[in-house]
């Protein structure tokens, strides 16, 4: 699939403020990854990374993070997903970074708890300039399909180390590996939603008493 050369954006969109989005390419040995991201969008999506797990969970952080999200990726999963897993995730936490630039005006923290069905998952994320992840999730089973559940948290520490994000993420309930993950995605996505948004007390600052993040 190819990418448009437009951002995606919503008709709905303000244009009051110059456009948050970004577009990244990563291409080594083992994977070719292109992520556009617009911060400001909707939450349209269109994924393809010839894993069909991830591609699901991809759509639950852009419908819900209300991020327009294009990703297109091919990688050797004929060994494995591992590679175009944590590549997507890197290559999508570096347009994230890109498109927040020097984050003036977020509200950079954000928090929310997800519930899915038996599965309780909180999130906490802080896009302080310091990667840092904590990890709570106890997945009860190697996979889910054909995806290796393992894989989520390698996911997670290539987000926040190339967003420079602190992220934490903790289970307090669950037992379905399918709805504990996805409760994790949603989660992740709200929380990420939440410290994106302009502060309109000071839209103008960035958010550190030191002046810089």
């Amino acid at each position: 699939m190819q990418l448009s050369d437009k951002p995606l954006e919503s008709p709905e969109m303000s244009h009051s403020r110059p456009l948050r989005s970004a577009a990244v390419r990563r291409t080594t040995g083992e994977t070719d990854v292109e992520v556009r991201v617009n911060l400001d969008g909707t939450g349209a999506c269109q994924v393809n990374t010839g894993v069909p797990f991830l591609d699901h969970m991809l759509h639950q952080i852009s419908s819900h993070g209300l991020i327009d999200l294009a990703i297109t990726a091919t990688g050797d999963i004929e060994i494995d997903d591992h590679h175009t897993n944590e590549d997507v995730g890197i290559t999508l936490g570096q347009a994230l970074g890109k498109a927040l630039g020097d984050r003036k005006g977020i509200h950079r923290f954000g928090h929310f708890i997800a519930p899915l069905d038996e599965a309780l998952i909180q999130v906490a994320l802080d896009f302080s300039g310091r990667p840092h992840l904590s990890y709570g999730l106890d997945i009860p089973t190697q996979r889910v399909g054909t995806y290796d559940t393992q894989l989520v948290r390698e996911f997670f520490v290539a987000i926040v180390n190339h967003s420079q994000m602190t992220l934490h993420i903790r289970q307090l309930d669950g037992i379905n590996s399918h709805h504990i993950i996805e409760a994790t995605f949603k989660a992740f996505a709200r929380a990420l939603r939440m410290a994106i948004e302009i502060d309109p007390r000071r839209a103008s600052q960035i958010p550190s008493s030191k002046g810089v993040l």
